[in-house]
């Protein structure tokens, strides 16, 4: 039981690191935790052996690497369980779709399927980055960070003559990502964004 006690307090002090932006002073995390300072410099520490959390020239607790490259490595499963719902999408809807998450102040485009049967559609490379405040995918992630998962539109915002449609991904713990279409032509987004909300919500379910 102490084992377990201690683990989860070890993931707990992970998320609350994870959800403060500018970090956390042991003493905050010790408050919020409801246990000693002195705990809270056991979790840290092995926490920090392990490249998890970092403290930084402050003393406040940050998150490290680590994360990161355990982010990285999931990344292939997350493209794996969305890839369906976006094949579904850019066939319906005639454009190519595409899984964007969040990456600090950045949409990176993880997952991009191009529709089978048109003659011209975009070409969207995976790895693709771009401010989260340009382009609908970027709009839809800071959307629903506010609660908002309805679908946003953009024209020429990332590339002349492009126009997107994407909604923010519901409800997956720790992933802030958007599910969106881009189109060379403009869009019905009466008929398509309810497909991008409904795959948005497939590719959630997929992930859960």
């Amino acid at each position: 039981m102490e084992t377990a006690q201690t683990l989860d307090r070890g993931l707990r002090l992970l998320q609350l690191v994870a959800e403060a932006s500018a970090g956390l002073t042991v003493t905050e995390a010790a408050a919020r935790l409801g246990v000693s300072r002195a705990v809270v410099y056991r979790l840290a520490t092995t926490l920090g052996e392990h490249g998890m959390i970092r403290r930084d020239s402050g003393g406040r607790l940050r998150l490290g690497a680590g994360v990161l490259q355990l982010a990285r490595r999931a990344q292939p499963l997350i493209a794996d369980a969305a890839l369906p719902a976006l094949r579904r999408l850019a066939e319906q809807v005639g454009a190519t779709a595409h899984l964007t998450v969040a990456e600090g102040g950045e949409g990176l485009a993880l997952v991009v399927v191009e529709p089978s049967w048109t003659q011209f559609h975009v070409a969207y490379r995976s790895g693709s980055r771009h401010t989260l405040e340009l382009g609908a995918a970027g709009r839809a992630i800071l959307a629903g960070r506010a609660g908002d998962y309805g679908y946003v539109t953009s024209a020429g915002q990332l590339q002349p003559g492009a126009y997107g449609v994407a909604a923010a991904v519901p409800g997956v713990e720790g992933m802030e990502a958007s599910v969106g279409v881009v189109a060379l032509a403009a869009l019905d987004v009466d008929v398509v964004g309810p497909h991008v909300v409904s795959a948005a919500t497939a590719v959630a379910k997929a992930l859960s």
